[in-house]
Order: C-alpha cells, then structure tokens, then sequence
C-alpha cells in the first residue's frame, strides 16, 4: 500500500519517525507526477514544496493551528496528508477541487485563488482569536515569492507589524518564480538574502554537526559556538523586514527536513509575527518540469508522466490569435506598449517580448498598479495595452475606472479565459468583467467572435485614445470563421432575412455566438422567424443594433457573463431610453458562485446550450409583434 497510504491525518505525520520522512516525501511526489499526469492540473508548485508542506503539518496542528496558503495552487500536498487521497477526478465535477475547500476539509481556509490574500486573511484570524482569548493557536501564512510582490501583501505587512502580540507565522515560499521568474525589487532583496554569508555558514556547520562532529572538545565548542552565532545571524532580522520590525528566520533548505522543522519550530516559539523564509524548487524532483525553462509545468493538461509532453493536442487557440496580431500590430505602432502582471506566457505576450523587449513590462502580481500605469503611459503618449485573465481585472476597477475612464486614457485591455472557464472553479471564472466594463462611462467592449475577429477588435481598440477599450476572449479554442452576410452599420448580421420584421432578435457575444446560431435555427424549426446578430462592439450599445432591435418582437441576448447588469441588461437600458417597446430576454450567467467542473458541464448547468435556451424562449407566451403603422 505504501507510506503514503497510512497518512490518513496530520496526526499520522507527526507520529511518523523522522528518519522515514525522505521516503514518504518521494511517495508523494510519485504520486503527484502519476495523478496529475491523468488529470492536468498545478504540477510543478506542488513539487516544490512536499517537504515544506510536511513541515508545516509536524510543527503546527491543524485545524487547531490555522494554514492559509496563499493562490492555493500549491495546496495538492496538503489535501494528501489530510486523509484526501483521491485524485482520480481532480479539478471535475464530482472531485477534488484544484484549490482549497471547506466543503472537502476543516483544514482547508481560504478558497480565494487569487493572489496576495494570505497576510491579510492571516492578520485577521489572529487578531480574532486574541481578542478571544485563544492565545495557543497559531496561524501560518504561506505565501510565493511571486505573491509578495502584490501590494495586498505589503498592506498586510504594515499591519502585522504593529502587532508585536500576535503568534503568527509567515512563510515565504522562494522559488523565484510565480508563473515566471519573479521581478522586481522585492527579488532582488530576496535575491540578498539567499546568499547570505550567515546562512551558508550555520549549513556548513550544522551539516558536520549532523555528520558526527566531535561531541567533546575544543572542536566540538568551535562547531557548537559557531552553529549559535550562525543562528543568531539568521535569526536576526534582515534588511527591509527589520525596517518593518518582523523577525526573520532564514533562508532555510526548503528540501532539507531538519532544518525546515527547526526554523519552524523557532518561530512558533516566538509568539509575535515571524517571517520564516524557505527557498524551494519548482518542479523537484520531476525532471521534465526543473528542464523546462518557460514553465510549461506550473500547470498541465493531460500528459505522459515519464516525459511530460502533453496527450491532447488542443490545437490553436483565442490567445495564439490575439498573441499573432499583436505583434504585426506592434510592427506597425511604436506606440504599442504591453503590460502583464506575472503571466507573460499564459497572455499571449511571449511573442511581444521577443520581438520587442523594450516594450513589455512586468509589474508583478500586482493589477492596480498595472492599469493605474498604463493610465500614466497614456498621457505619455504611448498606447498600452493590458493583458490580463479576466478574473483578475476585478482587482483593478477602481484603476479602470477612475485613473482610465475619469481621465479619458486610451488603454486596451485584452482579458483572457473571459467567461466560463470550468475546471479551476469559481474564482477563475471570469464571469464579471462585462458587467463590470458596464457602470464604466465611456468604455467600448468588444467580444470577438472568432479568431478574425480578435485582430478586428484589437486594431480598431488601438484607435481609440480618449477611452478605455475591452476586448474579451474565451479559454480554449476559437469556432471556425463565422462570416457576416450581411452588415447593418456597425453591426454583423449572422443568419435571417433582411430588414424585415422577424419574430425574434437573437444577439449572441463573443464565444457564444455559435450557440446563438444553434438557439435560431432551433426558433426557426419551431415557426419563429429569426435574425442572428453579433454586435461587434457591445458597449457603447449603438444605435445600429437598437435599429435591429425595432424590427423584433422580442429580442433575446446570449453571453458569457452574468445576466445581473451584463449586456443584456445594457440592450434593454438602451432600448428605454429610446422609447423602444420590445422584451428583452437575457440568458448568461447567473449570479452565484460556480462549482468547478468542465466547461460544457458548467454551461449545461446553467441552462447555456442552444436546447436549453430555445426550449425557454419557446416556453414563454407568444413574442409581442410589431405592427407596421403605416
């Protein structure tokens, strides 16, 4: 059956002997590669910090003791040895969550996977239990290298550090990547640390303690004086976390058991806030994943666990498309500046930055600072365009919308995996940023439909200077190219008759759009005659489409967002203030938050399929029809 099998509970690890841990460490890992090989998921963080991981579990009892993992991508190995050991259907419906889950554990905290959250969720619980007395329970913040760079962490630090009372712990997991190499000031510091002279010394000294120095004697005093002034060094605190008053441990062997338990245990002893500081590898363990240079591994789909090339082949997608554009666009612009927060590859700006690396810049996690710069290269003249998941735009309203919108900056942000996105469940969904984009004045959206259209969109963005502009896309694979048969204005008319009169108006958006298609030939077969129209530009709602809209007895709208002040509550706003009288039907996402499952199985959940929605449409009473007047 294995070690691994009889770590039913933290209990269980705590009573195993120190000297089976190495063992039990290469069984998790085996395990990881073999799973997650059959499953995708984070595999290469999760290589990284077995041992610190087990760690933390021996030094400190959970639940008792409060873990936060900060992202929590990095949390498989903590489901492992809090008795979860089924992975068969990780990250689908039914299975393990990629994240962590109060639903699947006590253990589990925090299901926000977004980053630099830990400290300030970390503060909070401890703050809380002080103030009821609950003194002999610690809380431990685990949070990336990667994750400190966000200015959420550094608020949380300024807190922390006022309180000297609190037993809480902060674990810097350092293995100078996020999704990339981590940039910026806080590495180099960090950089700083990992060669101090203090540490390399203490691991000189205490590795020929551990190898049998001589217990008696003057060597053996020289050895033990020298490992306690090794400590006192590393116990100091360094540099910039001195100037905010928090102890620091470290650096500390990430892979080194030993060492990790007894850093560990200094700073639960300690009973005020202390910054312990582990260098880890990414991917340990796992060769494929440590020779992969651009971190193909941070996370997988399926792949053959012995060399790690992926079994599905999932073909051309939303961001090669958007990828390829810009950089022909970038060849025309000198203007053309990129932004990303930390995920230069999975945003499509890899590309971008070979051929102009003077013209991409990395702010870090860190989203507000992203647009509320990209405001400032506007007004510099430049054109920037923010690349970002759609998700993490919500960190970033207030900078869209008073330092973009307020100021009339022309910036173009790209969202990518915008919509439903499954599997990495409810807080990758991107399933706001449409309502969002539509309480801010001024702001033009767009959601292309297929891979031509993305380039469409992101070049008439690049000619809007006086507003903020969206173009939005799906994860996964584009539909082939949907041709308009016609245009009204501004406006793609897909599929119907003329400029007659139809029954019902079906606007569809973005990745949707095929589903529209379907959901009119399904009215259609029903009696109904209809239109298909993609509006192109969704926001500002033109008067194009509201021109369609007249000629409708209804009109339904399909999206990928919530139907809660989405695009369909933006048709039927402007059709009121037109004086239009026709019903509008919206169908996209409801407001609540979604279990991770596949897309499809998400979409068919909440009624977004061409059946679903034409069997709805259908079920209400007839369309109001409108009558030629003259």
């Amino acid at each position: 059956m294995g070690l691994l099998s009889t770590i039913t509970s933290p209990t269980a690890l705590r009573r195993l002997p120190a000297e089976r841990l190495p063992e039990l460490a290469t069984e998790v890992r085996d395990f990881l590669v073999r799973e997650v090989a059959k499953t995708g998921g984070h595999l290469g963080p999760n290589l990284g910090v077995v041992e610190l991981t087990m760690a933390l579990h021996r030094v400190f009892e959970s639940p008792h003791d409060t873990i936060v993992f900060d992202t929590g991508h990095i949390s498989y190995v903590h489901k492992l040895l809090t008795g979860r050991q089924d992975f068969s259907r990780l990250r689908t419906r039914g299975g393990l969550s990629g994240y962590p889950s109060r639903a699947e554990s006590e253990h589990d905290v925090s299901e926000n996977s977004h980053a630099s959250t830990s400290l300030s969720w970390a503060h909070g619980i401890a703050v809380a239990r002080s103030l009821s007395g609950e003194h002999d329970r610690h809380t431990v913040a685990v949070i990336g290298d990667g994750a400190l760079t966000g200015g959420m962490a550094w608020e949380a630090l300024n807190n922390i550090a006022a309180r000297k009372d609190l037993p809480l712990v902060i674990v810097i997991n350092d293995n100078e990547r996020s999704y990339a190499p981590t940039i910026g000031g806080m590495a180099e510091h960090l950089a700083a640390l990992r060669t101090h002279q203090g540490y390399e010394k203490v691991l000189r000294l205490g590795k020929r303690a551990i190898a049998g120095a001589p217990v008696v004697g003057r060597p053996a005093f020289e050895t033990l004086h020298g490992i306690k002034k090794g400590l006192k060094d590393i116990m100091a605190p360094q540099g910039l976390f001195e100037d905010l008053g928090l102890k620091y441990v470290g650096p500390v062997d990430g892979h080194d058991h030993q060492a990790l338990e007894t850093a560990l245990r200094q700073a639960k002893q300690y009973g005020a806030p202390v910054l312990v500081h582990v260098l880890t590898k990414k991917g340990k363990g796992y060769r494929p994943a440590r020779q992969n240079a651009d971190d193909q591994f941070h996370a997988v789909g399926v792949i053959n666990p012995e060399t790690g090339l992926p079994l599905e082949v999932s073909g051309r997608s939303w961001t090669d498309d958007f990828s390829d554009s810009l950089v022909a666009l970038g060849a025309e612009r000198e203007d053309l500046v990129a932004i990303t927060a930390a995920m230069l590859i999975p945003v499509g700006l890899r590309d971008f930055a070979i051929k102009f690396p003077e013209r991409v810049l990395d702010v870090g996690i860190a989203e507000q600072h992203a647009v509320a710069m990209a405001a400032g290269l506007a007004y510099a003249g430049k054109h920037p365009v923010v690349a970002v998941y759609s998700t993490f735009l919500n960190r970033a309203f207030d900078q869209l919308l008073m330092d973009c919108a307020l100021h009339h900056a022309g910036v173009t942000f790209v969202l990518d995996r915008a919509g439903v996105t499954g599997s990495d469940g409810a807080s990758h969904n991107g399933m706001w940023d449409m309502t969002l984009a539509n309480v801010v004045p001024g702001l033009h959206l767009a959601a292309p439909r297929d891979g031509e259209q993305v380039e469409l969109a992101l070049r008439r963005s690049l000619d809007i200077a006086d507003a903020p502009s969206v173009v939005r896309f799906a994860k996964g694979n584009p539909p082939a190219t949907i041709p308009a048969v016609e245009q009204h204005g501004a406006v793609d008319v897909l599929a119907g008759p003329g400029p007659d009169r139809v029954d019902t108006l079906v606007i569809g958006l973005g990745s949707l759009v095929p589903t529209a298609l379907a959901v009119g030939a399904r009215l259609e077969e029903a009696g109904r005659t209809v239109r298909v129209v993609d509006p192109v530009w969704a926001l500002p709602v033109s008067e194009d489409l509201i021109d369609e809209c007249r000629l409708a007895g209804e009109v339904v709208v399909i999206e990928d967002n919530l139907v809660s002040g989405g695009i369909g509550s933006a048709v039927s706003t402007a059709l009121q203030l037109a004086d239009v009288d026709v019903r509008v039907r919206p169908f996209g996402i409801p407001k609540e938050f979604l279990d991770h499952a596949s897309r499809g199985q998400v979409l068919a959940s909440i009624g977004l399929t061409p059946d679903a929605i034409a069997e709805a449409v259908l079920r209400r009473r007839g369309p109001r029809r409108v009558v030629d007047a003259s």
